[in-house]
């Protein structure tokens, strides 16, 4: 991927809003004002990955569900809990999963599997864009998760 494709996109997935559709949250760079979404208490790992659009760019409806359908047959085989989630809003709303306990290594390996450019990874609320061509993510990949909406689910989507 090319350095300015990349430095919009971390730009675009730094902006937006993830999670369930009743607890959102956002992502910044300060501690002060975080706080872990309501899934990942006592520093549970997490991670957030989609099949909808890939490279960023936005597809077929139909193309974009049938992959997703893809995706949670394949992250559901590894044994983690799946949430549904939401990734964006408006026009780029998408269906995301909520993978709890998933390592940084499969999220990027889910995310890659399905064209995407990154997963989200995240342990409590220490988040971090995971890129499907890099090992780690770099500093400026890094953030704190703060609420959007006050209402937290639980471990079990409720």
């Amino acid at each position: 991927m090319k350095a300015a494709r990349q430095a919009e996109l971390r730009r675009l997935f730094l902006a937006t809003s993830y999670g369930t559709p009743r607890e959102r949250f956002g992502l910044g760079p300060a501690r002060a004002g975080s706080a872990p979404p309501g899934w990942a208490t006592r520093g549970a790992a997490w991670a957030i990955v989609t099949a909808w659009n890939p490279g960023g760019w936005q597809g077929d409806r139909a193309r974009n569900e049938a992959a997703q359908r893809d995706l949670e047959l394949l992250v559901r085989r590894s044994g983690c809990p799946v949430l549904d989630g939401v990734n964006g809003e408006g026009e780029w709303a998408e269906p995301s999963l909520i993978v709890l306990g998933a390592s940084q290594e499969q999220a990027r390996d889910w995310a890659a599997s399905f064209g995407q450019a990154a997963a989200l990874w995240g342990q409590g609320a220490r988040a971090a864009l995971v890129w499907s061509h890099a090992a780690h993510p770099a500093p400026e990949d890094q953030a704190w998760t703060f609420p959007l909406r006050p209402e937290p689910d639980g471990p079990d989507g409720v």
